[in-house]
Protein backbone atom coordinates (compact mmCIF):
# COMPACT_ATOMS: atom_id res chain seq x y z
CA UNK A 1 0.00 0.00 0.00
CA UNK A 2 1.30 2.97 -0.92
CA UNK A 3 1.80 6.35 1.18
CA UNK A 4 -0.76 8.50 -0.62
CA UNK A 5 -3.45 5.57 0.02
CA UNK A 6 -2.35 5.22 4.00
CA UNK A 7 -2.60 9.12 3.92
CA UNK A 8 -6.24 8.89 2.45
CA UNK A 9 -7.29 6.14 4.85
CA UNK A 10 -6.49 7.73 8.04
CA UNK A 11 -9.36 10.58 7.69
CA UNK A 12 -11.86 7.87 7.39
CA UNK A 13 -10.24 5.37 10.31
CA UNK A 14 -10.59 8.34 12.87
CA UNK A 15 -14.23 8.73 11.41
CA UNK A 16 -14.94 4.98 11.70
CA UNK A 17 -13.18 5.86 15.43
CA UNK A 18 -15.55 8.76 16.41
CA UNK A 19 -18.96 7.51 15.02
CA UNK A 20 -19.02 4.52 16.51
CA UNK A 21 -20.33 2.42 13.05
CA UNK A 22 -19.60 -1.25 14.40
CA UNK A 23 -21.88 -3.27 16.78
CA UNK A 24 -21.04 -3.15 20.60
CA UNK A 25 -20.02 -6.73 21.69
CA UNK A 26 -18.40 -7.69 25.10
CA UNK A 27 -14.95 -7.85 26.09
CA UNK A 28 -13.56 -10.03 27.81
CA UNK A 29 -13.24 -13.26 26.97
CA UNK A 30 -10.22 -15.59 25.58
CA UNK A 31 -9.28 -13.92 21.74
CA UNK A 32 -7.00 -17.53 21.52
CA UNK A 33 -7.89 -20.55 20.12
CA UNK A 34 -5.99 -23.81 20.75
CA UNK A 35 -5.68 -24.28 16.79
CA UNK A 36 -3.63 -20.77 17.13
CA UNK A 37 -1.35 -21.49 19.34
CA UNK A 38 -0.39 -20.96 23.31
CA UNK A 39 1.87 -18.19 25.28
CA UNK A 40 5.40 -19.51 24.72
CA UNK A 41 8.09 -19.72 27.11
CA UNK A 42 11.07 -17.12 26.76
CA UNK A 43 13.54 -20.42 27.05
CA UNK A 44 11.76 -21.64 24.01
CA UNK A 45 11.97 -18.76 21.91
CA UNK A 46 13.86 -19.61 18.46
CA UNK A 47 13.82 -16.09 17.20
CA UNK A 48 12.65 -12.47 17.43
CA UNK A 49 10.66 -10.65 14.92
CA UNK A 50 10.66 -7.13 15.04
CA UNK A 51 7.15 -5.71 13.88
CA UNK A 52 6.52 -1.88 13.12
CA UNK A 53 2.65 -0.77 13.50
CA UNK A 54 2.36 2.35 11.08
CA UNK A 55 -0.85 4.38 10.42
CA UNK A 56 -2.11 2.10 8.70
CA UNK A 57 -0.08 -1.01 8.16
CA UNK A 58 2.33 -3.32 9.57
CA UNK A 59 6.13 -3.81 8.53
CA UNK A 60 6.49 -6.83 7.86
CA UNK A 61 3.47 -7.22 5.80
CA UNK A 62 3.50 -10.95 6.33
CA UNK A 63 5.33 -13.20 8.89
CA UNK A 64 6.69 -16.71 8.23
CA UNK A 65 6.61 -19.76 11.21
CA UNK A 66 6.70 -23.04 11.29
CA UNK A 67 4.31 -25.22 13.38
CA UNK A 68 5.39 -25.27 17.29
CA UNK A 69 7.72 -22.72 16.48
CA UNK A 70 8.08 -20.17 19.73
CA UNK A 71 8.17 -17.01 18.41
CA UNK A 72 9.14 -13.46 19.97
CA UNK A 73 7.17 -10.51 18.64
CA UNK A 74 8.88 -7.03 19.56
CA UNK A 75 5.90 -4.77 18.43
CA UNK A 76 6.95 -1.31 18.33
CA UNK A 77 3.64 1.62 17.51
CA UNK A 78 5.41 4.43 15.64
CA UNK A 79 2.11 5.29 14.42
CA UNK A 80 -0.20 8.54 15.62
CA UNK A 81 -3.03 6.27 16.70
CA UNK A 82 -4.09 3.22 19.00
CA UNK A 83 -2.64 -0.05 17.09
CA UNK A 84 -2.99 -3.67 18.21
CA UNK A 85 -1.10 -6.30 16.82
CA UNK A 86 -3.19 -9.58 17.35
CA UNK A 87 -2.40 -13.22 16.10
CA UNK A 88 -5.81 -14.94 15.26
CA UNK A 89 -7.93 -16.28 12.41
CA UNK A 90 -9.77 -14.19 10.52
CA UNK A 91 -12.98 -15.04 12.39
CA UNK A 92 -11.37 -14.47 15.50
CA UNK A 93 -10.58 -10.68 14.43
CA UNK A 94 -14.19 -10.13 13.12
CA UNK A 95 -15.68 -11.03 16.84
CA UNK A 96 -12.94 -9.19 18.77
CA UNK A 97 -13.73 -6.21 16.29
CA UNK A 98 -17.01 -5.96 17.74
CA UNK A 99 -15.26 -6.20 21.75
CA UNK A 100 -13.04 -3.05 20.40
CA UNK A 101 -15.99 -1.08 19.06
CA UNK A 102 -17.20 -1.49 22.72
CA UNK A 103 -14.01 -0.45 24.11
CA UNK A 104 -14.61 3.00 21.99
CA UNK A 105 -17.76 3.58 22.70
CA UNK A 106 -17.36 3.53 26.25
CA UNK A 107 -14.55 6.03 26.12
CA UNK A 108 -11.72 3.41 26.54
CA UNK A 109 -10.30 3.86 23.30
CA UNK A 110 -9.51 7.61 22.47
CA UNK A 111 -7.96 7.62 19.03
CA UNK A 112 -3.89 8.36 20.07
CA UNK A 113 -4.63 7.05 23.82
CA UNK A 114 -6.03 4.46 26.07
CA UNK A 115 -8.00 5.34 29.33
CA UNK A 116 -6.58 2.22 31.17
CA UNK A 117 -8.61 2.78 34.10
CA UNK A 118 -11.32 2.54 32.87
CA UNK A 119 -10.51 -0.58 31.10
CA UNK A 120 -10.62 -2.57 35.10
CA UNK A 121 -14.13 -0.78 35.48
CA UNK A 122 -16.83 -3.73 35.56
CA UNK A 123 -19.01 -3.59 32.53
CA UNK A 124 -22.16 -4.70 34.78
CA UNK A 125 -21.79 -8.29 33.45
CA UNK A 126 -18.52 -9.81 35.78
CA UNK A 127 -16.40 -8.51 32.97
CA UNK A 128 -13.84 -5.63 32.57
CA UNK A 129 -12.31 -4.17 29.03
CA UNK A 130 -8.82 -5.54 30.13
CA UNK A 131 -7.14 -6.52 27.22
CA UNK A 132 -4.62 -9.02 28.91
CA UNK A 133 -5.20 -11.89 26.41
CA UNK A 134 -1.26 -13.16 25.63
CA UNK A 135 -2.34 -13.16 21.75
CA UNK A 136 -2.57 -9.82 21.40
CA UNK A 137 -0.98 -6.43 22.80
CA UNK A 138 -3.17 -2.82 22.89
CA UNK A 139 -0.71 -0.01 22.73
CA UNK A 140 -0.22 3.59 22.38
CA UNK A 141 1.59 5.60 20.27
CA UNK A 142 4.89 5.00 21.14
CA UNK A 143 4.80 1.91 22.55
CA UNK A 144 7.42 -1.01 22.19
CA UNK A 145 5.73 -4.38 23.93
CA UNK A 146 6.76 -7.89 23.33
CA UNK A 147 4.74 -11.51 22.89
CA UNK A 148 6.15 -15.07 22.93
CA UNK A 149 3.98 -17.10 21.31
CA UNK A 150 4.17 -20.71 20.36
CA UNK A 151 2.58 -21.85 17.04
CA UNK A 152 0.30 -25.28 17.30
CA UNK A 153 -0.38 -26.57 13.51
CA UNK A 154 -0.96 -25.03 10.37
CA UNK A 155 -3.98 -22.78 10.14
CA UNK A 156 -4.86 -19.98 8.35
CA UNK A 157 -3.93 -17.42 10.70
CA UNK A 158 -3.23 -13.34 10.68
CA UNK A 159 -1.77 -10.93 12.16
CA UNK A 160 -4.09 -7.42 12.75
CA UNK A 161 -4.78 -4.32 14.52
CA UNK A 162 -8.87 -4.23 15.51
CA UNK A 163 -8.99 -0.97 16.20
CA UNK A 164 -12.58 0.11 15.06
CA UNK A 165 -11.83 0.73 10.98
CA UNK A 166 -8.12 0.04 11.11
CA UNK A 167 -8.70 -3.97 9.48
CA UNK A 168 -10.91 -2.73 6.94
CA UNK A 169 -8.51 0.17 6.11
CA UNK A 170 -6.10 -2.74 5.67
CA UNK A 171 -4.25 -3.25 8.67
CA UNK A 172 -3.52 -6.75 8.63
CA UNK A 173 -1.37 -9.41 7.91
CA UNK A 174 -0.59 -13.23 6.87
CA UNK A 175 1.31 -15.26 9.05
CA UNK A 176 2.42 -18.17 6.38
CA UNK A 177 3.42 -21.60 7.75
CA UNK A 178 6.51 -22.92 6.53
Amino acid sequence: MNQILKNALLPAMLLAISSGTYAAGEHGGHHGSDSVGEPGKAENVSRTIDVTMMDNYYEPESISVKPGETIRFRVSNEGALVHEFNIGTAEMHEAHQEEMQMMVEHGVLKGDHIDREMMEMDMGNGHSMKHDDPNSVLMEPGETREIIWTFAEATDLEFACNVPGHYQAGMYGDIDFE
